[in-house]
């Protein structure tokens, strides 16, 4: 069986991902046709069919849920790994309101995305960006702020920006619960015993990268070219955790949790 797979360049994916598509687990005959793309096009795939498994938003899989079934592995979910609200200076929400610019958002349908409504409904003046263009619109002066992901939280400083809210640290604050930020899923039409055929294989490609995180670095390292190594690891630390084998009774409440401020 060949299976149309969609994730993004960022170290957390390309490290779980690994040992799938380069074999280091049996796939069971299933072969896999790779397209790697930020998570902004990932979620317009998903929005549009496109993909048979693919990484998402959680905020786009509450817009998906009758066509894609969520795999229990592979999430990027977990604590201290929300995206953050940044700008130039230290400014209040009234500030921001008042600038008359927008603020540069990495996708509407972004987990991100839906973390600021929660936090700040009455800011709506957005522009959607991939996310590495929003630190330098925030910089330059063309958003009056910015919602950054990613690497992206370990670099704003070294731009001279500054963190106006950590967004998810306001989501835990308010519901105790786990960010849920990034999801696997795999179209329903595929079949209950490919479904679990292709669970298996993501739990087994991200337990194989924690017990050989060697052997996923060239990976990982051929996608992150311009980042520093510390900021890799970093990256794959925070946002691959043991939510990634298993969302579990938590991960699950968290979710759901966030599908329902989505409605």
């Amino acid at each position: 069986m060949h299976i149309r797979l969609g994730f993004s360049t960022c170290p957390n994916d390309t490290f779980m991902f690994d040992a799938l598509v380069h074999e280091r687990i049996d796939t069971q005959g299933i072969t896999y046709e790779v397209t790697l793309a930020d998570i902004f096009h990932l979620n317009q795939m998903a929005l549009g069919g496109e993909l048979d498994m693919v990484k998402i938003s959680y905020n786009t899989y509450g817009k998906v849920l009758d066509r894609y079934h969520l795999l229990d592995a592979g999430s990027a979910l977990g604590y201290g790994c929300g995206p953050l609200l940044i700008a130039r200076e230290p400014m209040t929400l009234e500030q921001i309101a008042a600038s008359g610019r927008p603020i540069a958002i990495p996708g509407r349908n972004t987990t991100a995305n839906l973390l600021m409504e929660y936090f700040a409904p009455a800011l709506q003046h957005k522009e959607e960006m991939i996310f590495h263009e929003v630190m330098p619109a925030v910089a330059a002066g063309d958003a009056v702020a910015g919602v950054i992901i990613h690497e992206n939280r370990f670099t704003y400083q070294e731009m001279g920006l500054h963190c106006i809210q950590d967004l998810g640290e306001y989501w835990e604050q308010k519901t105790q619960l786990p960010i849920p930020l990034g999801a696997i899923v795999a179209k329903k039409e595929l079949g209950e015993s490919v479904i679990q055929q292709l669970e298996r294989q993501m739990y087994e490609s991200v337990k194989y990268a924690f017990a050989h995180p060697d052997a996923s670095r060239p990976y990982v390292q051929q996608h992150a070219q311009e980042m520093d190594e510390t900021v890799m690891q970093s990256h794959i630390k925070l946002y691959v955790n043991d939510y990634s084998l298993s969302l579990g009774t938590k991960g699950r409440e968290a979710v759901a949790k966030l599908l329902s401020i989505a409605d």
